[in-house]
């Protein structure tokens, strides 16, 4: 018998094995984050890095210039989580269940079809759509000629009212194949003798994906929803690839990162300026962080409850 005195032993092959990765994600995460965190309490004297505290938050927050480039991005960093909260996630949903139906034929050839979109590159998908909406030399234009619509055309990505839609909606586009797997994922993870049940009941069809499966498989929606939102603060590719860092027109389509981007390495006459550019990193961060925590101490632990 062992003695229950007897001190647990180490077990050295699990740190072994982890501390490859440990080291890994420390160097291009951890680190990283907090030097950014760091450089936001420096800025530049004469040269000289000066400790400033919490000086350039409150550049960023109470300075004419700053704020108003600040809170025009953060806007529009909401309306682009609203439009994919809105559009792309009920899309995938609605898309999962109808690809989920065991009489639908040429499924999986569906489902690939649309998730292609989204392994493919930010650069190719941004200038691929410049180029479909191009008033001068797309296919939009003439697209909407053949079916008697072209009245309906405009500039979109030149109209500071279209723009950030039109982006938003390419992006919903791409990664609309996301939210579908997931969703696709935990409707096959629902056990047939649930659905056998329901059907006894009477329970069949839109009325059994509404009752049944949709309660089952709101945990993969939340999931879905926390990563939409990470994924559209740290949105950055899309805007800068169709746009550019100065995301006209008029700075309709800027959002924090590419406001970021523009801060920290400076752009044609603007000047780089790391420290205020860690500053922006750092309230995007912060942003993130306060949305997932919401997420995994309210959204979540009530789901739970609702769940069991």
């Amino acid at each position: 018998m062992s003695d229950p005195h007897s001190k647990p032993k180490i077990r050295w092959h699990i740190i072994v094995f982890l501390a490859p990765a440990v080291l890994v994600y420390t160097a291009v995460m951890i680190y990283p984050l907090f030097n950014t965190l760091r450089l936001s309490l420096f800025s530049e004297v004469e040269q000289t890095r000066v400790f400033v505290g919490l000086q350039n938050f409150r550049t960023l927050f109470g300075d004419a210039v700053w704020s108003a480039q600040f809170w025009n991005a953060l806007a529009n960093n909401f309306w682009f989580f609203l439009i994919h909260m809105l559009v792309q996630n009920p899309i995938g949903i609605a898309l999962a269940a109808i690809l989920s139906h065991p009489k639908l034929r040429f499924a999986s050839f569906y489902r690939s079809a649309i998730f292609i979109p989204t392994i493919l590159s930010f650069v190719i998908v941004g200038f691929a759509w410049k180029l479909i909406l191009s008033p001068i030399w797309g296919i939009a234009p003439g697209m909407l000629d053949a079916v008697g619509l072209k009245s309906l055309y405009a500039p979109w990505l030149g109209k500071e009212a279209y723009a950030l839609t039109t982006l938003s909606l390419v992006s919903v586009w791409q990664f609309v194949g996301i939210p579908m797997m997931l969703i696709y994922a935990a409707l096959l993870s629902i056990p047939d003798e649930i659905l056998e049940a329901a059907e006894v009941e009477g329970i069949t069809g839109f009325s059994a994906f509404w009752k049944i499966k949709l309660p089952l498989i709101l945990p993969s929606i939340g999931i879905i929803s926390i990563l939409t939102f990470v994924a559209n603060f740290n949105a950055f590719d899309l805007i800068y690839a169709a746009q550019g860092a100065l995301a006209g027109p008029d700075f309709s389509t800027d959002i924090l990162g590419t406001f970021m981007y523009r801060t920290f390495f400076g752009f044609q006459l603007q000047l780089g300026d790391p420290h205020m550019g860690s500053t922006i990193a750092s309230v995007m961060f912060a942003i993130i962080l306060i949305g997932v925590c919401l997420y995994l101490f309210g959204i979540q632990s009530r789901m739970r409850r609702y769940q069991f």
